[in-house]
């Protein structure tokens, strides 16, 4: 739908992208969508390592990365997922799985390919549950998020926007933008139903 998004967007302020896209800026890779497609559509934007992506089709950290540099080499902003599966946080194992998806990111690509993204931190076991982390519980993994990337560059990671992505509600949205950390949402099943979403949006811009 992103041919019909750009016709009716075209004269907003809001600005539209992809669910995902190809580690491949070029050449014959047959039902591969390459960031120049997104880009000719009128997208500004692109998710990678969306954990659907991760635990369905495998993808890597390594994968995940190379998507990243290929958006950016296209002239898009990739918004890079990061989180924790329920098994993962039982075991207390967050930071140690966040870490490596963010090193990953970091050894491809530089630091500062960050400052040219965003981050959203989506724990996988919140997402589409009704589960959600709770304000506090999102400010300590985004405050994590920042300090790692800070022992890289201060300076982006406190302008890097990290938004939260995990059963983001009307109700519970205004809580969460206002932790410290978190600079907006990436928003799911919400956005699929109009009022709620307005009143999210709403939320972020108090």
């Amino acid at each position: 739908y992103l041919s019909e998004t750009a016709v009716t967007l075209a004269r907003s302020q809001i600005r539209w992208g992809a669910q995902d896209c190809s580690k491949h800026t070029e050449g014959a890779y047959t039902g591969e969508v390459a960031g120049e497609m997104l880009r000719e559509v009128g997208c500004s934007h692109v998710i990678v390592g969306h954990s659907e992506r991760r635990a369905l089709y495998a993808e890597s950290d390594e994968i995940i990365a190379r998507k990243y540099a290929a958006a950016l080499a296209t002239g898009l902003t990739p918004i890079l997922c990061v989180g924790e599966t329920l098994a993962e946080r039982d075991g207390d194992q967050t930071s140690a799985v966040v870490a490596r998806q963010l090193d990953a990111l970091i050894a491809h690509c530089g630091v500062a390919a960050l400052g040219r993204g965003l981050v959203a931190y989506e724990p996988v076991w919140a997402i589409g549950t009704g589960r959600t982390a709770t304000p506090a519980q999102a400010q300590e993994v985004h405050a994590f998020i920042r300090g790692r990337i800070a022992a890289h560059d201060a300076i982006i990671a406190g302008s890097l926007r990290v938004l939260y992505g995990g059963s983001v509600k009307a109700g519970n949205a205004r809580e969460l933008f206002a932790m410290p950390d978190v600079d907006g949402g990436l928003v799911g099943g919400a956005s699929l139903k109009a009022d709620e979403f307005v009143a999210i949006v709403a939320a972020a811009a108090v």
